[in-house]
């Protein structure tokens, strides 16, 4: 089967054609996941999606192929790994801040914190309290404070804890915080 007739059984529905296609892509297109820092299960993972996502579009009528279709599928792998990718890496990075928490062993350094987070805005002091007093995840937290996303509340936690950190610093010193 040449390019054409694949695209055009595939454009009907015929799950064949299909088939014919993950086969003879299939090693090509699971080799750029793992070279990129991926597993054999991963990589397997997103070609499937990938071909999900190209029979979907081939089978809508809207595509017009400017590529050969290994090219087009590979790119789509290419995307979908990117986006797996930043997934793990925000995954990682979140982890790596809720191990970080707030400090507060002794009652003064609970009072000198709680009268620093009583200086931030409504929105900061209810991130901060959410995230490390009452351990809400990220999500609930764009939830309840009506956020477009998660990644924004993110970056609202970040920079209300930075904000929080400089208030801390400029007003008490270390001493303050040695036992």
């Amino acid at each position: 089967m040449n390019e054409k007739e694949i695209f055009d059984r595939i454009q009907k529905g015929d799950e064949k054609a299909l088939e014919f296609l993950y086969k003879k892509y299939y090693r090509m297109m699971t080799k750029m996941v793992i070279s990129n820092s991926g597993t054999e299960e991963e990589a397997r993972d997103i070609y499937q999606e990938a071909l999900i996502v190209f029979w979907q579009k081939a089978t809508s009528g809207n595509l017009v192929m400017t590529s050969k279709i290994s090219t087009y599928i590979y790119s789509i792998c290419q995307n979908l790994w990117r986006k797996e990718l930043d997934r793990k890496k925000r995954l990682s990075n979140e982890e790596k801040d809720s191990a970080v928490s707030i400090d507060t062993e002794t009652p003064e350094k609970e009072r000198i914190i709680a009268q620093c987070i009583e200086q931030l805005g409504e929105t900061c002091k209810k991130v901060l309290m959410y995230y490390y007093f009452d351990e809400i995840s990220m999500q609930d937290i764009a939830e309840k404070l009506g956020f477009a996303n998660t990644d924004t509340a993110k970056t609202k936690k970040y920079k209300c804890k930075k904000k929080l950190d400089e208030l801390v610093k400029a007003q008490y010193s270390e001493q303050d915080f040695l036992d």
